[in-house]
């Protein structure tokens, strides 16, 4: 089988990696472990195709070390004795190991006591953030570096260095294509080089044209997986988003979960928003929400973004409120920390001497409802961010002052 192009134009020394100067520039901390000719177990952490790989082939390649190449998905436990093998053969050995989020406990078992001994130097590799995902007997002996995302530039610069290469000979190729690559994949330079190469082949005279990549692939990528942190990062954004009241970025995310066909969690978040983030300011903002869903679910794809992008546009521009339910979280945390007390006894189930707030004028009048322990408890705090809930303040406040009489 042929390498791939992103395989052939794999960097052999740390200065020929495209981005992640934080990382391998002339003073940071990966360049001047290499420069001292010591290597540390680490976690390389990031998107797909910005540099994990190559950063640490290219470690293992300048500094001249044996490694071996791991999945911790694919390679069986068998596959992990004969590395260990191998390396008291060799007196040590770098391993490097992609998806080490999803390291069983056999092969983590195996492989720590090497870790801790120096026999074994592992570079782990993975998309998801080690913080949540990696057993800590793992990341207690490892660095962990977080890997930036890479810009347009990068990637131009990276398709320049595959034109220039022996591997795509007598190619040709317009700048507004280079720029269009760039732009398609989404910061991921291993989908640049896979997208010119197809398009390499695809040409009969070896000149790439932007019908040829459209041809190809018209849709940009992005990182989005369902099952990992992708997903979640973008989810949270279109909350945040529609909290900050910034209705361009939550359009953007909503294009975005739209993209990814994912209605069921936009649906979940929206109920949410809803509640959480508009709350009392707008007590509108819930039904419409339902009313958007049960649209959406008639209509289904494409048409499912029109009432989405109503609902969302009011979502960010609707006024916000959250202090309804935290003030419930209030009275759940003293709930849960014991502080409760006995229910008075005149709002009992069987009691004679309740009164009958509509029997009243106003349909108020002046009793204790809270256990004797909590009766000046106050857990709601209105905001005055809407109308409506300014309104609510006032009947609190005067429900206040007529309590303390």
């Amino acid at each position: 089988m042929n390498e791939p192009l992103a395989v052939k134009l794999r960097p052999k020394s740390i200065s020929e990696i495209i981005g992640q100067k934080h990382l391998v520039g002339e003073h940071k901390v990966i360049y001047n472990m290499v420069k001292n000719k010591r290597l540390f177990s680490m976690i390389l952490y990031g998107k797909p195709g910005i540099g994990k790989t190559s950063i640490a082939t290219a470690i293992v390649s300048e500094l001249g070390l044996q490694y071996r190449m791991l999945n911790a998905v694919i390679n069986n436990k068998k596959d992990f004795d004969v590395v260990v093998e191998e390396a008291k053969m060799y007196g040590g050995m770098v391993v490097i190991m992609d998806e080490i989020h999803r390291l069983n406990k056999d092969k983590q078992d195996l492989l720590l006591p090497y870790l801790e001994n120096g026999l074994i130097t592992l570079i782990g590799m993975t998309t998801s953030n080690p913080y949540h995902k990696i057993n800590p007997a793992i990341r207690s002996r490892t660095q962990i570096f977080e890997l930036h995302e890479l810009e347009t530039n990068d990637i131009v610069e990276g398709i320049e260095k595959a034109l220039h290469s022996p591997y795509l000979p007598n190619i040709t190729i317009e700048k507004e294509s280079i720029l269009y690559i760039a732009r398609l994949s989404g910061g991921d330079l291993r989908y640049a080089y896979n997208l010119l190469e197809v398009a390499y082949y695809s040409s009969s005279d070896y000149h790439i044209t932007m019908d040829i990549l459209k041809n190809i692939n018209s849709k940009p990528v992005f990182f989005h997986d369902k099952n990992e942190d992708g997903h979640y990062d973008v989810l949270s954004a279109f909350q945040k988003s529609i909290r900050g009241s910034d209705v361009n970025a939550a359009l953007h995310y909503l294009a975005r979960l739209i993209e990814a066909e994912d209605l069921d969690s936009i649906y979940r978040r929206m109920s949410v928003i809803a509640y959480e983030d508009i709350g009392l300011a707008n007590p509108s903002m819930g039904p419409k929400v339902d009313a958007a869903i049960n649209a959406c679910e008639r209509l289904g794809l494409p048409e499912a973004r029109i009432p989405l992008a109503s609902v969302v546009v009011e979502l960010a521009l609707s006024p916000k409120s959250n202090s309804a339910h935290v003030a419930l979280d209030k009275a759940l945390n003293d709930i849960r920390s014991g502080n409760t007390g006995n229910v008075p006894s005149h709002i009992k189930t069987n009691s004679q001497d309740y009164k009958y707030p509509h029997d009243y004028p106003n349909a108020y009048v002046k009793q204790q409802y809270l256990p004797d322990r909590l009766k000046n408890r106050k857990y709601y705090q209105p905001k005055t961010t809407s109308k409506y809930e300014t309104m609510l303040k006032e009947v609190y406040d005067h429900l206040e002052r007529l309590n303390q009489k």
